[in-house]
């Protein structure tokens, strides 16, 4: 890589790392985090919306489409905010989401028949040791419930990027903004039924908290996640993809400046086995 695109790709791993706790700050508000993860899909369906060119896919894409809009768009985003509203540590729930890396790998050799080695199954059984030994921390015993919620999250993750294959031939804004749109919709509809109040809430956002919501709908979702797509340009997807296990590096450092979260022992060393896992598995071709 050049030093431009060096110093690029470390900015978006610091985007995503900074998701975490700036959702958290926008939960600890008294925002409900299903209207929380609505509106963040929203600010990404307004954002992507001017520059999509309106025209149907073909029929053959339609179920995937919907398939990936719904994993993506509802399943990780509805159960990482119901996590992150859970939980009263955020660092486990930054480690609980690399098992998306694992589920990835996993749907791809149920439903595309790629071919698991035995490294890999290694790896896989390791990253999940590591969150067993988090689970099991004395010290997060109220976290179970949250950490559960986030490997959810995490599972329809890998199921997203495994459909994402089937559209890879349809215009990346426009997928984007499907998701967003279906996120958009069916999340809210479970906060208006589930959480209520629904208009009260919303003119009771203040000003801080749409700054924090819209750090993760443009910075995160769009600006990170399109800078990404820039990079697959000019490199293959094993050259990048080991770069995401820096993301979470970056999120418990500023778990640690903005919460003061320090982790036990027990927690730090299941960490580690699960981010020194996941990126063993990003760089195996």
């Amino acid at each position: 890589m050049t030093a431009r695109h060096y110093i690029l790709v470390l900015f978006i791993m610091f985007v995503f790392g900074s998701s975490y706790p700036i959702n958290k700050l926008a939960l600890n508000t008294s925002l409900p985090p299903m209207l929380a993860g609505s509106l963040r899909m929203f600010i990404l369906f307004i954002c992507l919306l001017p520059f999509c060119k309106f025209k149907i896919p073909d029929r053959r894409y339609f179920l995937p489409l919907i398939g990936f809009s719904l994993s993506m768009g509802f399943g990780v985003i509805f159960f990482l905010n119901l996590s992150l509203g859970k939980a009263t540590f955020v660092a486990p729930i930054i480690i609980g989401a690399q098992l998306a890396i694992p589920f990835a790998i996993l749907a791809s050799s149920i439903f595309l028949g790629e071919k698991v080695n035995t490294k890999q199954w290694l790896l896989i059984l390791i990253s999940f040791f590591g969150i067993f030994m988090i689970g099991y921390d004395p010290n997060l015993k109220g976290e179970i419930y949250a950490i559960f919620l986030c490997s959810v999250s995490a599972f329809f993750y890998g199921i997203s990027s495994v459909l994402s294959r089937y559209i890879k031939e349809v215009d990346v804004k426009f997928t984007n903004m499907v998701m967003g749109f279906t996120g958009f919709i069916t999340i809210l509809l479970f906060s208006v039924f589930s959480e209520g109040n629904t208009i009260n809430h919303l003119m009771n956002i203040n000003t801080n908290t749409w700054l924090l919501l819209l750090h993760n709908g443009i910075s995160v979702s769009v600006i990170a996640h399109t800078s990404m797509f820039y990079l697959y340009k000019f490199y293959s997807v094993n050259k990048v993809m080991p770069f995401y296990s820096l993301f979470p590096i970056f999120g418990l450092i500023l778990t640690f400046l903005i919460f003061e979260e320090i982790p036990s022992l027990l927690s730090a060393i299941g960490g580690t086995i699960v981010i020194i896992s996941v990126y063993q598995l990003q760089k195996i071709k």
